[in-house]
């Protein structure tokens, strides 16, 4: 990781000034947030990020917190939002509206190294509620239609476990989209919904939210204490969504931006922490290889 943060550094060179009038010829730099936390968190947890974007760039530089994840796919897809951290499945949909639009540079790496995390199933602890088979005719949470974890994995995974689909009445009594994954959290918690799914790394102490995602996020918040909650399903390894970049962007501006996201961990681990959610190692290249499954899996879900 030390060795990919100083190729970026030296690539990019960080402490250089900005071109005057920006670079490129760009007069803003706009960084849309998917959701996942209420709007005003996201924007407090990445100002951090907005002022280093700013300070680099020599831009004027925005956040964007849509209230659900198409406002970010459609943003970037309509040259509104310049770069973004992704789900998995939000880069499959932009992908397979226009492969050219966005480009993925890098992959959060978790603290074991590898870059996967996980759809996690939960439910309250004093529901009784301990697996799927007890959530049948009960209500089932999900985050948002265009999420990976908080939806399209489970619609995938799930049905071959209860051997009924994701309609409600079929197996659960109710299927709601709650809005995100903090929706889905405080939704479950405050009994509003039996059971509903969420995104974890799987790694450290279920008390803690695990070590990095919305769980984590949630702990951190204060909004829930994992002591009173229950893992009722946990999906097979999902790859880590990409940070993107609009390619129409100038070749510079990538350039330093793909730095400035490598380093952040080393020159700022406090923002690097909110803007990755949790702790992690850094980040790593990506490519649009590493998606094709996830595209695919997209694909046959419309």
């Amino acid at each position: 990781m030390k060795k990919l943060v100083a190729a970026f550094l030296a690539t990019t060179a960080l402490a250089a000034p900005a071109f005057a009038g920006g670079h490129g010829g760009i007069t803003e730099f706009r960084i849309g947030i998917l959701g996942g936390e209420n709007a005003q968190d996201r924007l407090n947890n990445q100002e951090c990020l907005r002022k280093r974007t700013e300070d680099l760039l020599g831009v004027e530089t925005k956040l964007f917190a849509p209230a659900d994840y198409d406002g970010v796919i459609q943003g970037l897809l309509g040259g509104t939002i310049d770069m973004a951290w992704l789900g998995a499945s939000s880069y499959a949909k932009i992908y397979l509206e226009d492969p050219e639009s966005v480009t993925p540079v890098l992959v959060k790496v978790n603290v074991d190294g590898g870059y996967g995390y996980h759809s996690i199933g939960f439910a309250r602890k004093d529901s009784g509620v301990t697996s799927l088979q007890d959530l049948q005719g009960k209500t089932f949470g999900f985050g948002d239609p265009n999420s990976t974890s908080g939806y399209l994995i489970p619609s995938i995974e799930i049905p071959g476990i209860t051997g009924a689909s994701m309609e409600s009445g079929d197996y659960f009594g109710e299927v709601k989209f709650t809005g995100g994954h903090e929706q889905t959290i405080v939704a479950v918690n405050n009994g509003d919904v039996d059971g509903g799914v969420t995104w974890a790394d799987g790694l450290g102490n279920w008390e803690d939210g695990y070590n990095s995602g919305a769980l984590r996020k949630a702990v951190d918040a204060g909004l829930v204490d994992m002591n009173d909650l229950v893992e009722i399903w946990k999906s097979k390894p999902i790859p880590e969504g990409p940070v993107v970049l609009r390619t129409a962007l100038p070749t510079d501006v990538q350039v330093k931006m793909t730095g400035l996201m490598a380093s952040l961990k080393t020159v700022d681990p406090d923002c690097a922490y909110n803007v990755f959610a949790g702790d992690a190692q850094g980040v790593m290249p990506i490519t649009h290889d590493a998606y094709v499954s996830i595209v695919e899996a997209r694909k046959a879900s419309q």
